[in-house]
């Protein structure tokens, strides 16, 4: 077999995404397979996966009318939109993020919240607060999720999003949350390099679905070089709030 088919590892690389979209977009018909040996494997020519992006767009992941929106401090903000927060102070942490959650929760959206330890805690107490939410509920509806990492590597955090999300969807909602806690996703991540890859690449896994998603970092415990490589890995931040931003 000629040297320049690529294994869906491969695939999935050149893409950006995880290889359980690689493989599902096949099943699909989405790109073109070959199978080989006898465990029938599968490669793909590199034209085909070079195109893919304008395909994968095209694959509907849920019918709207119109284009959802997510309320932010006060302003609306067109979904899918991932976005990073900066905060200093532990009641900065739920200011903005208690309160969408809250609201997906209350709309009966699908919400996940990536935390664990103090970081998890907090985020508990603010949701306890708030009035009409039952916390409880949400949680063993599956409504509300609470994970503390999606992964220890990029592969394994994208093949978590990928089947996450792909489930919320099957409930039909106009629109999935999700905050991310990234002090409690770094003690997770093999190195803080890793956890940073993971950023962008999941910002281009995103834009498939109607997600709105908040990656919150605590500049108390993030060196100025990891802020900076945060702020470069979301190009949303230009269209949002300086305020918005800023906890």
């Amino acid at each position: 077999m000629s040297t320049t088919w690529l294994s869906t590892r491969q695939a999935a690389e050149r893409l950006g995404v995880s290889e359980a979209s690689v493989r599902r977009w096949s099943d699909r018909g989405l790109l073109p397979v070959q199978r080989v040996g006898k465990r029938r494997e599968r490669r793909f020519k590199p034209e085909h996966i070079d195109s893919a992006p304008r395909e994968a767009r095209a694959e509907p992941v849920g019918k709207m009318s119109e284009k959802p929106q997510v309320i932010l401090g006060g302003r609306s903000y067109d979904v899918p939109i991932h976005l990073a927060a900066f905060y200093d102070s532990d009641p900065g942490r739920v200011r903005l993020t208690a309160p969408f959650l809250a609201d997906g929760i209350r709309a009966g959206q699908p919400c996940f919240l990536i935390a664990q330890g103090e970081e998890l805690a907090t985020y508990l107490i603010a949701l306890d607060q708030m009035q009409g939410l039952d916390v409880d509920a949400a949680l063993a509806t599956g409504l509300l999720t609470v994970v503390g990492a999606p992964g220890r590597t990029v592969a394994a955090a994208l093949a978590y999003w990928e089947q996450a999300m792909w489930s919320a969807m099957d409930r039909h909602v106009a629109v999935l949350r999700a905050v991310g806690e990234m002090v409690s996703e770094r003690e997770n991540f093999e190195s803080e390099q890793e956890m940073l890859a993971y950023e962008v690449a999941f910002n281009t896994m995103a834009r498939r679905f109607p997600c709105a998603v908040i990656c919150q970092y605590d500049v108390r415990k993030f060196s100025g070089p990891a802020i900076l490589s945060a702020l470069r890995a979301h190009p949303d931040i230009a269209g949002a709030s300086l305020n918005l931003l800023l906890k």
